[in-house]
């Protein structure tokens, strides 16, 4: 081989060799120490990668509870088994926390609300608001058109047949991206155990509503003047409710004209009086449907037609002499906390 060809290979050779051996003596040199922590947190996370931490990807939040600049129960996707898991690994200990849930505050569908215009553009909701406040009458109402549905990485909405989204309990997370992506505002997050709730964003007056949506808010105040545990407030037409003093008794489903309160309650206990019944006649008096009857110091019975199971008799049997039939979680439920 000439020395033409050959000078040339050895020095880019040797070039080779010299920046090979600089680049590892600068990596050891300045090589980041890596937390074997973080690996151990990126373990026990669901790998989702949805940014619902507020970090970018599972990668992102496991460096940042080892630095302590994430809370170790911030995965929402995970929950309270991988909050408890970290917490383990960071030798922290995590209380807990309350697993919160979507809830649609619209039931205005295609059958239900009416609509101002055929609407052709983009299906988008965040477009279609932008054309005189969307297609539909009522101006707080769902659009239909699942920027919800799109935004949710965990597939845990879908659009109902009358175009309203429906959420799937097991599978939601609590991310809140479908919180952000709803122009109308009507998705919010609440407690899992949340089981009675305003199923209207409405803040019109009852004119108004009654001609946009038959299933609306109309801020007549019955659902307030009803509850029992005072934790419902109207203002500016609206049912404002206290999800802390809420009992999910159901009286304010019962009492609204327009079914704008929904009830996930699929089926209620019914009260039923046992011979332990003294009379004294406070279940009668604290009933709000009027379903039970008879006569002082005897014992008293229930119309299970009208009763609705709210479990107020329950609550207030001094002789603790009513059972809630029908319900067995819910009984021992009450049961145990009374």
């Amino acid at each position: 081989m000439s020395s033409e060809i050959l000078i040339p290979i050895l020095s880019i050779g040797g070039l080779g060799l010299i920046f090979g051996v600089g680049l590892a003596l600068a990596a050891k040199r300045f090589a980041v120490k890596v937390d074997p922590r973080v690996e151990k947190v990126l373990e026990v996370l669901p790998g989702a990668n949805c940014g619902a931490c507020g970090y970018p990807g599972c990668l992102g939040f496991a460096e940042a509870v080892v630095a302590e600049k994430a809370p170790v129960d911030g995965c929402v996707a995970g929950g309270a088994g991988v909050a408890q898991k970290i917490g383990e690994i960071m030798g922290r200990e995590v209380g807990e926390g309350i697993k919160r849930i979507a809830f649609v505050q619209c039931q205005g569908g295609r059958d239900q609300a009416r609509g101002k215009y055929i609407y052709q553009g983009l299906e988008s909701c965040g477009a279609a608001t932008l054309i005189s406040g969307g297609p539909k009458a009522c101006r707080y109402g769902c659009l239909g058109f699942g920027d919800c549905v799109r935004a949710c990485p965990f597939e845990a909405i879908r659009m109902g047949e009358g175009g309203i989204p429906v959420v799937d309990d097991a599978r939601c997370t609590g991310c809140g991206f479908c919180v952000q992506a709803c122009p109308r505002g009507i998705i919010t997050l609440l407690p899992v155990s949340q089981q009675v709730f305003v199923g209207c964003m409405s803040k019109d007056r009852a004119a108004v509503v009654k001609k946009a949506c038959s299933v609306g808010c109309i801020g007549c105040g019955l659902c307030a003047k009803k509850c029992p545990q005072e934790a419902i407030t109207i203002k500016d037409n609206y049912p404002w409710f206290d999800y802390d003093k809420c009992t999910n008794c159901g009286i304010c489903v019962w009492v609204c004209p327009t079914k704008a309160i929904v009830d996930k309650v699929k089926a209620r206990p019914k009260a039923s009086i046992g011979t332990g019944c003294t009379g004294c006649e406070i279940c009668k008096e604290v009933c709000p449907t009027k379903a039970i009857s008879g006569e002082k110091d005897q014992r008293h019975q229930v119309d299970m037609e009208k009763c609705i199971g709210c479990g107020l008799c329950f609550e207030r049997c001094p002789v603790k002499a009513i059972d809630m039939v029908g319900a067995l979680g819910w009984v021992e439920k009450k049961r145990g906390a009374a």
